[in-house]
């Protein structure tokens, strides 16, 4: 007769450490919540970056803190810094927007009436049908508009410097936390994976998705929205725009929305262009979004995110577009995140219900 195992479990044994077990995991959820976008950056920059890690360790012949600081360097060089150059710069830009608008420098209602003159007979109908047609009133609301974007741009800008010691504390946990996933990130995936009640094949199928998924979404979107918002930027100072550096911002933010987005800046303008009898440059910048900004979006989004997702494009913009306004400017990653898991889970519960049956 064997003796009895001291280490089974009694049925409400394994109840309440399944009762401690939700209720930690939900406590730890909870405080670490209000970090959930560092969180969320360290994990892709860990996931983007361990390669290059890797490669450095077997390379130069180092250890794993070594090659995880050189790669943390190379992250700051390479993104962090710039984007702290242009944002300071787009602050400065902003502020200076605000004070052209504040002393009268910068005032559209002249633009305005000069668009209105030059509209065609059959355009001013269709305003007026739609009750657009009426130039005082426009002007009216527009000077009100100019008000509002007056003290918003204030408000942001002191927004922004009142948010640089926040800003600056979320970007040191994010990179602290990314040294030690760069760092030990296989162990932590390993130990996370025994945790996980599922078959190892499945893990894997999951594991590779999440960081599939992540790495085309990153790259892909950031490196569109780079280069359509850099594009954008050079043809509006080569066209003498105002504010070159804020529109190619702007685009860049906007092109995370596939298709549309840059063209939601650079159309305007290029109507306006042709309304106001500037025909070269109008119909100069309309090629140009046309075929060089829009046709970075049509070529490379779909190889760089599509492709290696494997997800449609109609499936990657309503996630995208979901996502970001569930979770803001993070949610241009965590919408087709849970997209690609969810795809990858329906599979996974598709494939063992058919083999048990």
């Amino acid at each position: 007769m064997s003796p009895p195992d001291r280490n089974a479990q009694t049925p409400l044994e394994k109840g309440s450490l399944l009762i401690l077990l939700v209720a930690v995991t939900a406590a730890l959820i909870w405080i670490l919540l209000p970090f959930y976008g560092a969180i969320l950056w360290s994990v892709v920059i860990a996931l983007l970056f361990a390669p290059l890690q890797r490669r450095l360790r077997q390379r130069l012949r180092i250890g794993a803190t070594s090659a995880a600081l050189m790669t943390l360097l190379l992250v700051l060089l390479i993104g962090i810094l710039p984007v702290a150059l242009i944002s300071t710069a787009l602050v400065n830009e902003v502020a200076g927007l605000y004070l052209r608008l504040q002393s009268g420098e910068l005032n559209p209602l002249p633009y305005l009436r000069g668009l209105f003159d030059a509209l065609p007979s059959g355009v001013l109908a269709l305003l007026k049908n739609i009750g657009l047609g009426d130039l005082h009133a426009l002007q009216v609301q527009l000077s009100s508009g100019l008000a509002k974007t007056s003290q918003f741009l204030a408000g942001q800008v002191y927004s922004w410097g009142q948010n640089t010691f926040g800003f600056a504390t979320s970007v040191a946990i994010t990179l602290y936390l990314s040294f030690f996933l760069i760092r030990d990130g296989q162990q932590i995936v390993a130990q996370l994976s025994r945790a996980i009640p599922l078959a190892v094949a499945h893990k894997a199928e999951l594991y590779d998705k999440f960081a599939t998924v992540i790495r085309a979404t990153v790259k892909g979107n950031l490196l569109v929205a780079a280069i359509q918002g850099l594009l954008g930027g050079l043809a509006f100072w080569f066209f003498d725009v105002r504010g070159a550096l804020l529109w190619g911002v702007l685009m860049a933010f906007l092109s995370i929305l596939p298709a549309v987005g840059a063209s939601l800046v650079w159309a305007p303008v290029a109507l306006y262009f042709l309304f106001t009898g500037a025909i070269w440059e109008g119909l100069s910048l309309s090629a140009f979004g046309v075929l060089v900004i829009g046709m970075i979006d049509n070529l490379l989004r779909p190889i760089l995110v599509g492709k290696d997702t494997r997800m449609p494009d109609y499936v990657i913009m309503i996630t995208t577009l979901g996502g970001m306004a569930v979770f803001g400017l993070n949610g241009f990653v965590i919408g087709p995140v849970i997209a690609a898991m969810g795809a990858a889970l329906w599979h996974l519960f598709t494939q063992t219900r058919t083999s048990s049956d």
